[in-house]
């Protein structure tokens, strides 16, 4: 299967290298060398080639690109991740980074952790996360805890929100298609003086596929999802240097569930209700002549899940509820101390309070089951501080260490040393980190009352703990058109929290992932652009020796934007996963199996009718690949979706740039 993506892919990449030396033939010259800004590597604004971090950028236009409406996505596309979905849309979505576990991956919106405590592990679900108000996602690779904390055991991921600027835009975008999908978004921004504001509306509607799969027997009612998001910021920027903004993000979801994966999974009448709210205020202001530049900001984070599953004709005698409720409220400080052009130190802190409480019930042919969770909270206390340095242009490093305080599970000290080199005479740039990470427990994993069974909370927890390193190297060639990069990588992890059924949570768990990645980014002229990655995994559990569950071996990507003309534009991707060990729960004893590989083709094409509307049609699983993400979970199949994008400026109707 890997050859036949390879096959798919070659072609693509071929009218690329063709069309760079025709532009040089025609033009005698190549697309200038780009530098991306990023801010999450540093927690200050460095050019990408300054950054030894692995870092991706998921810029503004390479979402417009994508004509989808979730991040989860449009994170198919990013190198050394792996996602995975119990089912079709709105079911609990995780992203793997580098073979780790979906909860070592923090997620934040604007620099704040959005990771839900109420989670048993307290990871992330992507299933909600919509595009709306959303103007670039930053994903690093590797312990970031030095900076951020706990949880980012194995990366980072910023999902950094627009900010209104220049006259006022509006922008629609409208689409329908396959399994009775519906979506739109309405995007509305800009600044008037000092003062600037952005609004994003956005709703989606979808039949779905069973989320068990209907593969099986037993399995063939389908499982439907609606979202509404809203997305928000105001603020005011004066020539002092002083800023203060006020960002909202509210969503509320309806996701319909079936009780398993696998044969006999359909439940026609499971039901999960989502809701969530994120405020942040910040200010930001500059001192000593501009060379001090301080942060200051509140966030709020809430989120409320609620299950109903009454009984019915499949199930007469189960039924079951649940409602699972957590806040998180995070203040945190900054400073960046520009001594001098090359040399910057970053100190700060951060202090979090996060609570939660649940309350589950079930009916079943043996009886009623209560597990009551009452509401319970965790403090956790940050400091930490980084040396940013530049040599000459050619030298970048950043050094860092930070010390935590967990109310419950202590402390932990973290650090990260980040050099690279950038040699101009050869356009070759040299690159390696070495860091750790922590982890504190979980709210579940801590406080979680005994069952009839056993314990299940342990307040003795200890936070888990990582060790991490990658080395690589980078070529520019064509100054920059091409850019082939190379990176080895090696996670230990240690401490990790396990289950065990006879004394509940306990630290005993011990893995270890290592890789590499093979990376090419192609721009052969502004009409054409084209990326591919190759990642090569090996992910173990040590204490077993076994591999650890739904990881690929292999996993290859390829994509190509090529503007056919001025009006016609088309974007083809092709993603290969290899196979995967996973466990089958549908019997009574669980049993090892391995999922096989499989072959995505999607491809888009957008027509400008004007400088105001473009049309568009996406194509999705074009070879229609009947796989399991998970075991016993469908995905979707072909699929096809149609829409438009009206974009305007003001009230002359001019066309954004």
């Amino acid at each position: 299967m890997l050859n036949r993506t390879f096959f798919l892919a070659a072609p693509l990449f071929a009218v690329v290298l063709v069309a760079i030396a025709q532009n040089q033939e025609k033009t005698g010259q190549t697309p200038p060398l780009r530098h991306e800004i990023v801010v999450t590597a540093t927690r200050v604004a460095t050019p990408a080639r300054e950054v030894a971090s692995s870092v991706t950028v998921v810029t503004r236009q390479d979402l417009e690109r994508a004509d989808r409406t979730s991040v989860f996505d449009v994170l198919r596309d990013v190198a050394g991740l792996d996602i995975l979905q119990n089912g079709g849309p709105g079911s609990a979505a995780s992203v793997f980074v580098r073979g780790a576990n979906s909860e070592h991956l923090l997620v934040l919106v604007d620099g704040v952790e959005v990771n839900d405590p109420m989670n048993p592990s307290r990871s992330f679900d992507f299933a909600h996360l919509t595009l709306a108000g959303i103007e670039q996602i930053e994903i690093l690779r590797g312990p970031q805890s030095t900076l951020y904390g706990s949880d980012a055991l194995a990366g980072v991921m910023n999902i950094l929100t627009s900010k209104g600027q220049g006259p006022p835009r509006f922008s629609l975008i409208a689409q329908a298609g396959s399994f009775k999908t519906g979506a739109t978004r309405l995007e509305f921004g800009g600044s008037s003086g000092a003062l600037h504001f952005s609004l994003g509306l956005s709703q989606y509607s979808a039949e779905g596929v069973s989320a068990a799969s209907s593969a099986y027997s037993g399995n063939s009612e389908k499982d439907g999802y609606r979202n509404w998001s809203l997305a928000g910021r105001v603020g005011a920027s004066f020539r002092s240097g002083f800023e203060a903004d006020l960002i909202v993000r509210a969503t509320t979801a309806r996701t319909e569930l079936d009780n398993f994966g696998g044969p006999g999974g359909d439940d026609p009448n499971s039901v999960q209700r989502y809701s969530s709210v994120f405020l942040r205020s910040q200010v930001r202001g500059l001192f000593a002549g501009n060379r001090w530049e301080q942060k200051l900001g509140i966030s709020y984070l809430r989120s409320d899940r609620r299950l109903d599953n009454p009984a019915d004709e499949l199930h007469p005698f189960d039924a079951e509820t649940g409602r699972f409720q957590s806040d998180l409220v995070k203040i945190d400080w900054q400073n960046n101390l520009f001594l001098s052009p090359a040399h910057t130190l970053s100190f700060g802190a951060d202090l979090a309070r996060e609570q939660g409480e649940s309350d589950y019930t079930s009916f079943s042919a043996f009886g009623p089951y209560a597990s009551p969770f009452p509401g319970r909270t965790a403090d956790l206390a940050g400091l930490y501080v980084q040396d940013q340095v530049r040599v000459a242009g050619v030298f970048f490093a950043a050094a860092g260490l930070r010390f935590d305080r967990h109310s419950r599970a202590g402390t932990a000290l973290t650090f990260r040393v980040a050099p690279s080199a950038f040699l101009k005479g050869t356009q070759t740039r040299f690159k390696a980190t070495l860091g750790t990470g922590f982890k504190a427990p979980s709210l579940y994993q801590l406080y979680a009352p005994d069952t009839i069974w056993g314990p299940i909370g342990n307040s003795r927890l200890q936070p888990e703990e990582s060790t991490g390193w990658d080395a690589g190297v980078e070529q520019y060639l064509w100054n920059g058109a091409l850019m082939v990069g190379l990176t080895y990588f090696r996670n230990d992890f240690r401490n990790l929290i396990d289950f065990d059924f006879g004394r509940g949570y306990v630290n005993v768990g011990r893995a270890r992932t290592r890789g590499i990645e093979i990376t090419g980014d192609v721009r052969a002229a502004e009409y054409l652009r084209g990326r591919l990655s190759y990642t090569r995994l090996e992910a173990k559990n040590l204490e077993t020796g076994s591999d650890l569950l739904r990881r690929p071996r292999d996993r290859f990507l390829a994509r190509l934007d090529y503007d056919v003309t001025k009006k016609w534009t088309v974007s083809v991707s092709a993603i290969y996963s290899g196979k995967r060990p996973d466990m089958d729960f549908s019997g009574f004893v669980p049993r090892a199996v391995i999922l096989p590989d499989y072959t995505l083709l999607h491809a888009t094409l957008d027509f400008s009718i004007n400088p105001r509307l473009v049309l568009f049609v996406r194509l999705d699983n074009i070879l229609d690949a009947r796989y399991e993400p998970v075991f016993g979970y469908g995905a979707p199949g072909f699929a096809i979706y149609a829409g438009f994008k009206i974009r305007r400026r003001d009230a002359s109707t001019q066309m954004l740039d």
